[in-house]
């Protein structure tokens, strides 16, 4: 079987990944977050995504070539979830923890009762809803979805906010969901966190609240991957950066490898 892929996430465990053919060739293509260009691969048989993520599997376009394509398993799916959700929560702490002070001169930041803080997860499909339950102990956790929620209650919501927490999907209608509007609604000094897709959040508009030092933000996603954008340079103070890592835990990537050899069994059959 030849192996396409465009992305290193399962190299160091399945070997026969570091050899890998043009377009062209591929009957197997290994796909992460980015584009897949079908019409570039004639000889394709399936596709094996290392992800939850569907906005880049070209469903209708593979059915109808009668090209297969696989989705991780349940088992691995809750690895994914699971861990993507304590991801998702650790970088929340860093925002609500970002101020503590100074080892040099050792100076004391004072902050207010973590249990005061408000934190909005939007979204609550399978790692939003995991974020909220995991939060709560701690924080006065909002929620909004768009299968639960009208949308004027939105506002609202964020104004509140010290952090939100993003776990939509990437769709048309949630390209650039988070815009200029939505950010100026968040209060000063508030953070936003992305552990979900990158583009569901207007880059320059949040550039802009970035640079003139009103809001902090913690993304592990990104617009391009490996992003050189320009909210780079206000790496770590101010923009939090993390290589799309938030599933990356190796119970997810053993079940991810052992999900891709029964694929490519079965396609050799």
């Amino acid at each position: 079987m030849k192996f396409w892929k465009n992305t290193a996430t399962l190299d160091h465990l399945v070997p026969e990944l570091l050899e890998t053919v043009e377009a062209a060739e591929a009957e197997i293509a290994v796909i992460g977050s980015k584009p897949i260009d079908l019409d570039a691969m004639p000889k394709l048989k399936g596709i094996f995504k290392c992800g939850v993520g569907t906005d880049n599997v070209p469903f209708e376009d593979a059915k109808a070539r009668g090209v297969e394509i696989c989705m991780p398993s349940e088992q691995t799916k809750r690895y994914i979830f699971e861990e993507t959700a304590n991801f998702g929560v650790y970088l929340v702490f860093r925002m609500l923890f970002n101020e503590i002070g100074e080892v040099d001169g050792w100076v004391k930041q004072s902050r207010g009762f973590l249990g005061n803080k408000k934190v909005l997860v939007i979204g609550q499909g399978n790692i939003g809803a995991h974020v909220s339950r995991k939060l709560a102990p701690s924080v006065d956790v909002l929620t909004f979805d768009v299968l639960q929620n009208s949308m004027d209650e939105l506002k609202g919501l964020i104004e509140q906010a010290d952090v939100i927490s993003l776990h939509v999907p990437l769709l048309e209608s949630t390209s650039g969901f988070v815009d200029a509007e939505k950010l100026s609604w968040m209060k000063d000094g508030a953070a936003l966190v992305n552990t979900a897709r990158g583009s569901v959040v207007d880059e320059d508009a949040l550039c802009v609240e970035i640079e003139s030092g009103r809001l902090r933000a913690a993304f592990d996603v990104f617009w391009q991957e490996p992003y050189e954008g320009k909210l780079k340079q206000f790496h770590p103070e101010r923009f939090l950066m993390s290589p799309h890592v938030s599933s990356n835990c190796e119970n997810f990537l053993t079940g991810l490898a052992d999900d891709f050899r029964a694929f490519v069994e079965q396609q050799g059959n």
